[in-house]
C-alpha cells in the first residue's frame, strides 16, 4: 500500500515513511491510494475474534509490503496488553436501542490510547537499527497529550514536544502530561487555544527553515496510522451488534474529525454503517458545515468538553479530499481560500457525498449535562461530558428503532469530574492505576503563543537532522 497526499504533489510513500513523517510536504495530509474491501465473509469471520485478532484483520490492508501479519499481531498484543478490559473496547448497552462502545480502558484513560499505544511502537519499530534522532511535536486538546507522551516516554529515538491551551484542559489530563518527568518529554503550556497551538504545529511542519534542521514527525490525528488504528473498533463494535447482516450506526463525540474520519474509513472498506452523527458541541464549525456546507471558523468558546473546543479540524481535509474525486489540486486550492479567510463553502459534491452517510448536531451545555443525567439515572453509567455530547446527539437522532446506535464513549469520567458531579451529583473515582496523579511533580513550560517562541525552545532541546 503506498501513500498520497490529499494536496497532490507530496511524494508518494511508503506506510512506513507516512508513518514517521506525519504532515506531507505540501502541507496535505496522508491517504491510502486506495481504499481496500473486506467481504461479507471476511466480516462476518470477525465474530467472535479476540480484539487483536479484529486488530490483525482490518489493518493487514494498510501495512502490506512492510509488516507482515505476524509482527502486526505481536505489534498489536503488546500494545492492548496494558488495557485493564480483556475486551480492549467493550459495548454496554443503555437501552433497547443504544449502546455506549468504552474506548477510555488504556492506560490515560481516553480513546487516544488505542491508537497511540500502537503508534509508539510503530515508531521504535521502524527507527531501530537507525542512527535518526525523530522530533515529534504535537498539540493537544486534552487526551492526545498524555496518551502520546505515554506511548513515548523513555524510548530510544524519540523526542517529544507537546504543546497544550494553558488553563483549558483538565486538571487530570494536564497532570497526565507534565508529571511524567522523562527527559524525552517537553511539555509547553501555550497563551492561547488549541487552535493556536495546532497553527504552530503546522507552521513547523510548514516552515523549510526550521522543518530541515530536524526529523520531525506528528502524533496528532494527522498522522494516518493513528486513524488506522482507531478503524478497528467500528468493526469490533459492529460485528456484535450483527453486522455484515445488520447496519450499524455510531455517534462520535468530534472536535478534529479523527475518530468519525475512522468510521468513514470503515464504511468505505465495507462495514454497514447505517449513519455517522457528527456531535459538536457550541464549538460547532462541523455542524455548520456538514448541516449547511458553511465551513467558516470563529472564535473558540471554552466549555466543559475541552477536547472539543476546536474551530479548525485539521481530518476535515481527508474528507474534502475523498469526497472531491480525490483532486489533489482543487483540494489544495480550496485549503489556501480557507487558510487565507479562515471561511470557505462546501461544493455541492461534497454536500451531497457527505449527506449519504453523516449528520450532525450541535449539544450546548444543557443537553450535555441532561445525558450525563440520563446515562446515570436511567441506564447506571457515569460517562463524561464528551461522551454525554454523543449520546445526546445519537438519543435525538431520530433513527430507526432497529437499528442499533452505538456512542463512542471518548474519556473515564475521572478525567473530567468537576463537570460529570455538577451534572448527576455523583462523583467518579479515579481508577487506582493513576491514583497517585496528584501527589506526583509536575514539570512543563510556559510560554506565548509565538512561533518564533515556540521554535526557539524546540530547538534548543531537540536532536538536529543528521
Amino acid at each position: 500500500m503506498r501513500y498520497i497526499s490529499t494536496r497532490g504533489t507530496a511524494p508518494v510513500l511508503t506506510f512506513d515513511m507516512a508513518t514517521l513523517g506525519g504532515l506531507a510536504g505540501d502541507g496535505g495530509l496522508y491517504l491510502p491510494e486506495r481504499w481496500p474491501t473486506l467481504t461479507a465473509g471476511q466480516i462476518t469471520a470477525l465474530r467472535g475474534a479476540s480484539y487483536v485478532d479484529t486488530a490483525v484483520a482490518v489493518m493487514a490492508p494498510f501495512t502490506e509490503g512492510v509488516i507482515a501479519p505476524e509482527d502486526l499481531r505481536a505489534l498489536c498484543a503488546q500494545a492492548y496488553g496494558r488495557f485493564a478490559h480483556g475486551a480492549v473496547t467493550p459495548l454496554v448497552q443503555l437501552d433497547a436501542q443504544h449502546w455506549l462502545l468504552e474506548l477510555f480502558h488504556g492506560p490515560t484513560l481516553a480513546f487516544k490510547d488505542v491508537a497511540l499505544q500502537l503508534l509508539g511502537l510503530l515508531f521504535e519499530r521502524f527507527l531501530a537499527g537507525s542512527d535518526q534522532q525523530l522530533t515529534v511535536v504535537g498539540a493537544t486538546s486534552g487526551d492526545t497529550g498524555s496518551a502520546a507522551i505515554d506511548a513515548l516516554a523513555g524510548r530510544a529515538g524519540v523526542d517529544v514536544f507537546m504543546l497544550h491551551p494553558k488553563g483549558r484542559v483538565s486538571d487530570v489530563q494536564r497532570r497526565q502530561m507534565t508529571t511524567v518527568l522523562a527527559p524525552n518529554i517537553h511539555n509547553i503550556a501555550i497563551d492561547g487555544s488549541f487552535d493556536d497551538a495546532q497553527a504552530l504545529v503546522k507552521a513547523m511542519f510548514n516552515t523549510p527553515e526550521f522543518a530541515g534542521r530536524f526529523t520531525l514527525s506528528a502524533v496528532n490525528s494527522i498522522n494516518w496510522a493513528r486513524l488506522m488504528a482507531q478503524i478497528v473498533y467500528y468493526f469490533y463494535a459492529a460485528v456484535r451488534l450483527g453486522a455484515p447482516e445488520r447496519p450499524v450506526a455510531f455517534s462520535v463525540p468530534t472536535g478534529n474529525f479523527g475518530d468519525v474520519f475512522a468510521g468513514y474509513v470503515a464504511a468505505k472498506m465495507g462495514l454497514p454503517v447505517a449513519r455517522l452523527i457528527v456531535a459538536t458541541n457550541v464549538n460547532d464549525i462541523l455542524h455548520r458545515a456538514l448541516s449547511t456546507g458553511d465551513y467558516s471558523a470563529g472564535t473558540v468558546t471554552p466549555t466543559q468538553s475541552p477536547s472539543m473546543d476546536i474551530q479548525v479540524s485539521s481530518n476535515f481535509e481527508r474528507l474534502l479530499f475523498d469526497l472531491s474525486g480525490r483532486d489533489g489540486a482543487a483540494t489544495a486550492a480550496q485549503m489556501a481560500g480557507f487558510e487565507a479567510r479562515r471561511a470557505m463553502a462546501l461544493t455541492d459534491a461534497q454536500r451531497a457525498g457527505a449527506a449519504a452517510l453523516f449528520s450532525s448536531d450541535r449539544i450546548d451545555a444543557d443537553n450535555m449535562a441532561l445525558g450525563m443525567r440520563w446515562a446515570y439515572e436511567f441506564a447506571g453509567q457515569i460517562i463524561d461530558p464528551h461522551t454525554a455530547i454523543g449520546l445526546a446527539a445519537a438519543r435525538r437522532a431520530g433513527l430507526a428503532r432497529d437499528i442499533p446506535v452505538v456512542t463512542l464513549a471518548t474519556a473515564h469520567p475521572a478525567k473530567f469530574r468537576d463537570a460529570v458531579e455538577r451534572a448527576t451529583g455523583a462523583r467518579p473515582s479515579i481508577p487506582a492505576r493513576i491514583g497517585d496523579l496528584f501527589e506526583r511533580e509536575e514539570r512543563f513550560a510556559t510560554l506565548p503563543a509565538s512561533f518564533a517562541d515556540i521554535t526557539a525552545y524546540v530547538a534548543e532541546r531537540a536532536t538536529p537532522r543528521a
